[in-house]
C-alpha cells in the first residue's frame, strides 16, 4: 500500500489515540506506551499507520471487547505514516503493526524479519467521483482527464496508475492523463470548480463529496483490483516465536468482528459513528454502504491467501514501493487466521 490516506484534515482525527477495552474510553493515548498487566488481560498495542475506515475490522474487535473477551487489553497507537509501524515494531514500543502488507516486505528485506498474520483489508476503497453526466465505464475513459488525487505517493495516484498501465495497456502520461495533485479534503472541491473532470478518493472523502459537493461515484477500482492484500497485521518474527498465544488470541478476536460485519448490515455504521464522531452522519451511512457492498475490501476472515499475496506484490512491485518481492512461504503464516476463522469467524 503506498498511502492510503488519513481522513480529511477537516475531521480533526487526533494522530494518536488509545483506546481501553475494559472500559471503553476513548483518549488520547502516551505516544509509546510500554506493554503490561491491566485488569488481569493481557496487554498489547497496535501500531496503526494512520486512523482509516479501512482498518474498521479492528476498530469493531475493540468496540465490541472482542479483544477483551480472548484476555487482551488492547491498546491503539497512530503512527502516523504507512512506512512508520515498522520502526515502532523494531523499537519494541508495539506488538503489532497495522498497515499496507508491502511494508512488511521491505522490513524484511532490511533486515527487520516480519511475519503477515491477518488480512485486514482485501481490497481497496478507491473510488473515481465526478459531477453528474460524466461516464467512467473503463480505464480507457480517463484518458486525456484531469484527475484530482492526493500528493504522491499516495494511492490515488499509484493504484490507478499501475492499473492504467498493467490493464489499461497504456501509460497514463502517454495518454494525456493529469494527475492534479491536492492536499488532504481538496479533491472533491477540485471537480465541483472545475478545475478537475474526476477525483480519485477513498472513503470517508468519496462519500463527503457525493453527499457534500453533489458529485457522484462513477468508478470502483476494487471492481478491477480484485482480491488482495491490500492492509494486515504483521509482527516480528521473535514476537511471533515467543508469543503464539497471543497472537492466536488477536487473530480470533480479528475473525469475529468480521464475522459480525458481515452478519449485521448495521455493525460497520453503527461503530464508524463511534469511532469517527466528526464525520457527518450521512457521509458514515454512505461510506459504510460502499464498504460493505465494495467486494473483497471487508475480508470475510482474516487468512492472507496466496491469490492475496501474489497479487498485493505485483501492485507493490508496479507501483514502485518495493525493492524486492517476498514470496508467499516466507512472509505469511496463515496458522493462526486459518484457526481463529473455523473457531470464531467465517470460513469462506
Amino acid at each position: 500500500m503506498t498511502s492510503p490516506k488519513p481522513e480529511a484534515t477537516s475531521l480533526a482525527t487526533p494522530t494518536r489515540r488509545s483506546l481501553l477495552i475494559g472500559t471503553g474510553a476513548l483518549g488520547m493515548a502516551a505516544a509509546f506506551p510500554m506493554p503490561g498487566i491491566a485488569q488481569g488481560r493481557t496487554k498489547v498495542i497496535v501500531s496503526e499507520a494512520i486512523h482509516i475506515a479501512l482498518y474498521t475490522p479492528l476498530y469493531v474487535a475493540m468496540r465490541k471487547e472482542m479483544f477483551a473477551k480472548q484476555g487482551l487489553d488492547v491498546e491503539l497507537s497512530t503512527a502516523g505514516g504507512i512506512a512508520v509501524p515498522v520502526s515502532v515494531l523494531l523499537a519494541n514500543r508495539a506488538q503489532f503493526a497495522l498497515t499496507g502488507t508491502g511494508m512488511s516486505v521491505n522490513s524484511t528485506l532490511e533486515g527487520g524479519k516480519m511475519k503477515c498474520i491477518a488480512k485486514v483489508a482485501g481490497g481497496i476503497s478507491l473510488f473515481a467521483i465526478a459531477k453528474p453526466g460524466l461516464k467512467i465505464n473503463s480505464l480507457a475513459d480517463l484518458k486525456g482527464k484531469t484527475i484530482a488525487t492526493l500528493r504522491f505517493p499516495s494511492n490515488t495516484i499509484s493504484t490507478p496508475t499501475y492499473l492504467m498501465r498493467s490493464v489499461g495497456g497504456f501509460d497514463p502520461k502517454e495518454a494525456g492523463v493529469n494527475f492534479l495533485e491536492l492536499p488532504p479534503g481538496a479533491q472533491a472541491a477540485a471537480v465541483k470548480d472545475g478545475r478537475a473532470d474526476l477525483a480519485i478518493a477513498f472513503d470517508w472523502d468519496a462519500s463527503i463529496g457525493v453527499t457534500q459537493f453533489g458529485l457522484e461515484v462513477v468508478y470502483s477500482f476494487a471492481d478491477i483490483l480484485g482480491p488482495i492484500a491490500f492492509s494486515s497485521v504483521f509482527v516480528t518474527e521473535p514476537y511471533l516465536k515467543s508469543n503464539g498465544e497471543t497472537v492466536q488470541k488477536f487473530t480470533n478476536a480479528l475473525a469475529e468482528a468480521m464475522k459480525l460485519l458481515h452478519s449485521d448490515p448495521n455493525a460497520f455504521e453503527e461503530v464508524s459513528r463511534q469511532e469517527f464522531p466528526t464525520v457527518a452522519p450521512e457521509v458514515v451511512k454512505l461510506g459504510a454502504k460502499n464498504f460493505m457492498t465494495t467486494k473483497n475490501v471487508v475480508p470475510r476472515n482474516p487468512v492472507i491467501t496466496r491469490e492475496d499475496w501474489d497479487a498485493i506484490m505485483k501492485h507493490e512491485s508496479g507501483a514502485g514501493t518495493l525493492k524486492k518481492t517476498l514470496p508467499y512461504e516466507d512472509m505469511v503464516d496463515t496458522t493462526f487466521a486459518t484457526k481463529a476463522a473455523s473457531d470464531f469467524g467465517l470460513k469462506s
